[in-house]
Formats: structure tokens, C-alpha cells, sequence
């Protein structure tokens, strides 16, 4: 029964997909140290009634019970490099073969010092069948639970990349197509730019597509960013000023692909275009306390608003959806108005930089 639980493939689990906690953690440890004096609490209170409640019982049996679950936990935390290297059957079977060796250990040491009392001959067999029993049923119970959690999360995160990947086909053709546009208007009145601007969106998607992840670092994003904005400037000329306040932010912040250059445009589209004149685009950055703040704002005249393009409109809801997707419910993206202008900002908790986030 117990293979049948853990039968898996035959070859061993990967190492990132093992099943088998980090069970040093303090919050592991905690768990397992909780659900063990459920235990204690579920055999004492199955023994024959008594007319008072046995305390020095419940007392003796939580020692005994909390030193096999720390001892188990101390010993398959050290092997746990060497049972990830086993099939998920064997490590399965391993780890429940320790927790009952230890579990006959600590019997045999209580028995040794007569911490029970003194049992005869066939009294101390059928104690160290029922602590063995015991001990097998709940290690198979608690390693079949984290196999199972382990599956669930592996389907979590497969969902959650195939989401995120369909999020980003969606953004590329709308970048491609908006880019395309800002070449066209070229092509008639500046051939020469716009071949320069064709080499600059060639090395924009090259930049872009080498990157398969989902995640990029902050330095890559930036120029990604100044890529299409070199591409805009053949268009808008000097009416596009620029501000840039961004000091400070780590270079391998991770950053969703594609995720600055959509605000840029947004801000290009409404806040710069309807203008004789232009504007001025400002780009803010912080990253304060594992937190992660962007904000780009441009000029906002009503009597120049026009109705909202709706690829512009799906890409902030795809960057709205990645973020949830990435960080959570923490992240937000927000668009509001204020002293005649636009911003759009987001934010995002990030305590890890990018080596530690390509894992995601």
C-alpha cells in the first residue's frame, strides 16, 4: 500500500519538484511540532477513561512523541540531499523507514531507563509493534500529504506560466503594430529615419525575444524602453522632452517583460501626440523596503482627450494581469489625474533580486 502511495515515474524527481519540504524551516518545524501534540492529545484521551485527567501521561508522552518528530526532522532535513537523488517511491519509503527507526530507538531508550514502568516480556513486544505501527501509518499520512502538495504546486506554477505566456503574446503583437504605425508616418517625409528606425525596432525585438522568461532585470527593461523611445523621437522630434528619476533602483530588479514600454506609450499617445507644443514625460522609480514603485506621467488637457485606443487599453490590463499573476494581490497598478496630469504607477513587493527570481 504505501508504494502504491508514492508510485510515480521511475526516474528520480527533479530536484526543484522534490516533494519533501525543507523540514528545517522554522515555520515546517513549527507545523509539524503543532500537529504532533494533536497526536499526544488524540492517545491519551483514547485510553480508558480515568476520573481525572492524566497530566503527567499527557506530559510523558509529548516528550516522547516531540523528540522523534524533531530527531526525524533534524535527520531527513541532512538527508534530504540524498533522497532527492531517489525515485519519489523510494524517497517515499526511506523517509518512513527513518521516522520508524527512530521512533524504536526512542522506545527502546524509554524502555531501557523503565520510563513507562516496568513491562514483561510480551508487554514490550506489543509496545514496540504499537509504536512502529503508529509511527509507519503517520510518517506515510504526513509524506503522502507533502506529495500531494508538492503536485498541486507544480500545477499552480504550470498554470500560472501558461497564463503569463499568453499575457505576453498578447503584448508583442501590439507593440509590433504600434511601432509599425510610428515607421509609416516616416517613410514619406523621412525615407533615412525611417530605415534607422527599422534597424532600431530590429534590435528592440532582438533584445526583447532572446529573453524567454517571463521576468527581466530592471537594466534590461530600461533599454528596452530607450529603444522605443528612440524609435518615437524620429516622429515627435523635440516635442518629446524626457525626465528620468530612476537612481537608486537595483540593475537586477526584476521587472515583467514589456512592462515599462506600454506606459511610455500610453503616455506618448495621449500626453504628447494631440500637442502642438509635446510635453514633458517623466519616468519615477523607487524601490524602498522589498517594494518596487514605478510611475510615468505625462501632460493632461481635456479639451484635447480622444476616445481610448483599445490596444493601449489591453495592454494595461495585460500588465495589470501579470503583476497579480507574478507578486500577488499586493501589486497594483493605478491611473489617475491631478495638477494636468496623467499618471499611470505600479507597484509590486520584490524582496528578491533577479538571480533568486528566475525561479518564479
Amino acid at each position: 500500500m504505501i508504494i502504491d502511495w508514492f508510485k510515480t515515474k521511475s526516474a528520480p524527481a527533479p530536484s526543484d519538484d522534490f516533494f519533501l519540504p525543507e523540514l528545517c524551516l522554522p515555520e515546517t518545524l513549527l507545523s509539524m511540532v503543532v500537529l504532533a501534540e494533536l497526536l499526544v492529545l488524540v492517545l491519551v484521551l483514547s485510553e480508558p477513561m480515568q476520573p481525572g485527567f492524566n497530566w503527567v501521561r499527557l506530559a510523558l508522552t509529548s516528550l516522547f512523541v516531540q523528540w522523534i518528530v524533531l530527531l526525524s526532522a533534524a535527520l531527513m532535513c541532512r538527508l534530504r540531499p540524498l533522497l532527492r537523488r531517489m525515485s519519489t517511491a523510494l524517497a517515499g519509503i526511506s523517509g518512513c523507514a527513518i521516522v520508524v527507526g527512530l521512533t524504536l530507538a526512542c522506545t527502546a531508550m524509554a524502555d531501557f531507563f523503565q520510563l513507562g514502568g516496568s513491562l514483561t516480556r510480551a508487554g514490550e513486544v506489543n509496545l514496540y509493534l504499537r509504536h512502529a505501527l503508529i509511527a509507519l501509518i503517520m510518517s506515510a499520512l504526513l509524506l503522502r500529504y507533502f506529495y500531494l502538495q508538492s503536485q498541486w504546486r507544480q500545477q499552480q506554477q504550470a498554470e500560472l506560466r501558461a497564463r503569463i505566456e499568453s499575457l505576453q503574446a498578447r503584448i508583442r503583437p501590439h507593440f509590433l503594430f504600434n511601432s509599425l504605425n510610428s515607421i509609416a508616418s516616416l517613410v514619406v517625409s523621412d525615407p533615412y529615419k525611417a530605415e534607422q528606425a527599422v534597424l532600431d525596432l530590429s534590435d528592440l525585438f532582438r533584445a526583447s525575444l532572446a529573453k524567454p522568461g517571463s521576468l527581466v532585470s530592471w537594466h534590461d527593461e530600461l533599454e528596452l524602453a530607450q529603444r522605443y523611445l528612440s524609435i518615437e523621437r524620429y516622429r515627435l522630434g523635440d516635442r518629446l522632452q524626457l525626465e528620468w528619476q530612476v537612481e537608486g533602483v537595483p540593475a537586477d530588479l526584476p521587472i515583467p517583460q514589456l512592462t515599462l514600454q506600454p506606459l511610455l506609450e500610453n503616455a506618448l499617445i495621449y500626453g504628447i501626440q494631440p500637442r502642438v507644443e509635446g510635453g514633458l514625460v517623466q519616468i519615477e522609480a523607487h524601490y524602498r523596503n522589498g517594494v518596487f514603485e514605478l510611475c510615468v506621467s505625462n501632460p493632461y488637457d481635456e479639451s484635447l482627450e480622444r476616445q481610448p485606443s483599445r490596444g493601449t487599453q489591453q495592454a494595461l490590463v495585460n500588465i495589470d494581469a501579470r503583476l497579480g499573476a507574478l507578486f500577488g494581490p499586493r501589486a497594483s497598478l493605478s491611473v489617475n489625474r491631478r495638477d494636468g496630469r496623467h499618471f499611470t504607477c505600479l507597484r509590486y513587493p520584490c524582496t528578491r533580486l533577479m538571480q533568486e527570481a528566475r525561479a518564479i
